[in-house]
């Protein structure tokens, strides 16, 4: 699973086995809550197949954040380097096979690498990565038409429209499955 990290973080190789021998293994159904809403969370997971996707509870409306897939860490990064109530749920869509570590060991990992600027950077900057992406979504989700957004998620996560079900992906637009058929139809019939 770590193979495709390896050339990312230069290590000699009994530090990369160490750190990596941190990692459990977890095999999960689709619809398996990983973190609940107003829990602490502990663990930062990898996705090495399958798909999560994180959500809020707003006045009994799930309402998705964010959608992950292979090769990407998922944690609530809040709720994980803060030690807050997580404001939001963390779910499997598909069955997955996850890699997990506990925080205490993560920041046993990242006191280490601190001293060394680029490792530390590249860390960083792959446990931020949701952070990121969740902004720009946020700013199309204020700027944006729901029909705008779609086509920006098809544009730019493909992955998406391929592997989720339209209610989630009526969800993450902020619209209902009625209104995203509506979407979609309008869209085919402007081809």
């Amino acid at each position: 699973m770590f193979n495709q990290f390896r050339n990312k973080f230069l290590l000699d190789d009994s530090k990369w086995n160490e750190y990596t021998s941190y990692f459990q293994r977890l095999e999960v159904p689709a619809k398996t809550i990983l973190l609940e809403e107003g829990e602490i969370s502990k663990k930062l997971f990898i996705i090495e197949k399958g798909s999560i996707r994180v959500w809020f509870n707003n006045k009994g409306k799930d309402l998705t954040t964010q959608f992950f897939f292979e090769n990407q860490s998922v944690s609530s990064i809040e709720s994980f380097m803060k030690k807050l109530p997580s404001p939001v749920v963390i779910e499997t869509i598909e069955p997955c096979v996850l890699w997990w570590i506990q925080k205490s060991d993560l920041d046993n990992i990242v006191e280490e690498i601190k001293e060394i600027p680029e490792l530390r950077d590249r860390f960083i900057n792959m446990l931020f990565e949701r952070t990121f992406d969740y902004i720009k979504h946020f700013v199309s989700f204020i700027k944006d038409s729901p029909t705008q957004c779609y086509l920006n998620l098809i544009k730019e996560r493909p992955q998406v429209v391929q592997r989720v079900s339209q209610h989630y992906i009526a969800s993450y637009l902020g619209v209902s499955t009625v209104h995203l058929s509506r979407i979609k139809s309008q869209l085919l019939h402007k081809k």
